[in-house]
């Protein structure tokens, strides 16, 4: 199972809006046949196993980091496979969330007569799939908020400037949580401050993720580098019909959903990214956008990056949560990780109601 879970992790930067899933099919203590499933579309773990065990499949173990899918999607149904093969016996990390499966995928490999287990690694594989689970059971993504930062909690001057506090190495580790979401968002204050485009650099990847930007008043260049090559949603509460219309020749898509403030539903846009498919999202913004995001309760897990700097009092701080006037208002957090990259650290850190 450790071997299918490490496959799946392959697919950890092109399955979306898929699970990442790997398989392994073991026959008289051999492995003969193991897959991941790759990217959407394309043949999903157990069916490449399978392939590539053959005949030796028959009577064989197949480990799984899913549950086997038992509907018809842009694949047919990995369950049906499985029987088709022979396999004598299938043991799957966890179920899977999705409720076009939820039990279903096991069952029907139980009336077949193969024996099934389950709960072998399940934590690993849950964790592998945070967003996807996020997705399916409470209907939004898992939302990351991605922070850089002196010792002090600073991330910029007064006067806005914070390239770069981090390092290297920790600038290049934070390329790859954007390789691995389905869409980078930024508040329009960053944008303007630091005009970023929030692709994907510093490593390979076979696709950009989506560019969500929380434009309250649109107020977002023309010229901004994020507009570049399209694939940019933009979430406000403002209609200014020509300007609109101007963001839709560049590429972009506007979406108007004000609450009752006259502020960008946060709330709404996490629906709206579920039911777009989105599995992960990462924030990489000020604290004005990290606060609100705090405060409307969407956000999962913290990733910041603190460096050997003091910025003092006078400088940007990480969340705006307002004035707290009792330490039990303070948000409490569970520390999952602590690395180091370089001269910096990264702390990973989920909201304890999450962890």
């Amino acid at each position: 199972m450790v071997r299918a879970l490490r496959l799946a992790e392959r697919g950890l930067y092109a399955t979306t809006p898929n699970p990442r899933v790997g398989s392994v099919i073991v026959q008289h203590g051999e492995i003969v046949g193991e897959g991941y499933h790759e990217r959407a579309g394309e043949p999903h773990a157990e069916v490449r196993a399978l392939q590539r065990a053959g005949e030796r499949a028959r009577g064989a173990t197949v480990y799984v980091s899913l549950e086997p899918c038992s509907h018809h999607g842009r694949t047919p149904p990995c369950a049906d496979a499985l029987v088709q093969a022979g396999v004598g016996r299938v043991v799957a990390a966890m179920r899977d969330p999705n409720p076009l499966v939820a039990g279903q995928g096991l069952q029907r490999l139980r009336a077949a007569g193969i024996a099934v287990e389950t709960g072998l690694c399940e934590e690993e594989a849950r964790e592998l799939n945070v967003g996807f689970v996020s997705r399916m059971t409470r209907q939004r993504p898992w939302l990351r908020v991605k922070t850089a930062a002196s010792l002090d909690g600073r991330t910029a001057l007064a006067n806005g400037q914070s390239q770069w506090i981090t390092g290297e190495a920790a600038r290049r580790d934070g390329h790859r949580w954007r390789a691995r979401s389905c869409a980078v968002m930024v508040g329009i204050g960053t944008l303007l401050a630091d005009n970023p485009r929030l692709t994907v650099r510093e490593i390979k990847t076979p696709r950009q993720p989506l560019r969500i930007v929380i434009d309250r008043g649109l107020a977002i260049p023309l010229d901004a580098h994020i507009l570049e090559g399209g694939n940019v949603l933009i979430a406000s509460a403002h209609s200014e019909r020509d300007k609109v219309r101007r963001l839709e020749e560049l590429g972009a898509e506007v979406l108007w959903l004000p609450n009752a403030e006259g502020k960008v539903d946060l709330g709404a846009v996490m629906r709206e990214l579920a039911r777009r498919e989105l599995n992960e999202v990462l924030v990489e913004s000020g604290s004005r956008l990290n606060g609100a995001l705090i405060r409307t309760g969407v956000v999962d897990e913290l990733i910041v990056y603190l460096a050997p700097h003091l910025l003092g009092d006078s400088a940007r701080g990480m969340f705006d949560l307002g004035e707290l006037t009792a330490l039990d208002q303070r948000i409490e957090l569970t520390i999952r990780d602590v690395r180091r990259f370089d001269a910096d650290l990264r702390v990973i850190a989920r909201l304890t109601r999450f962890d």
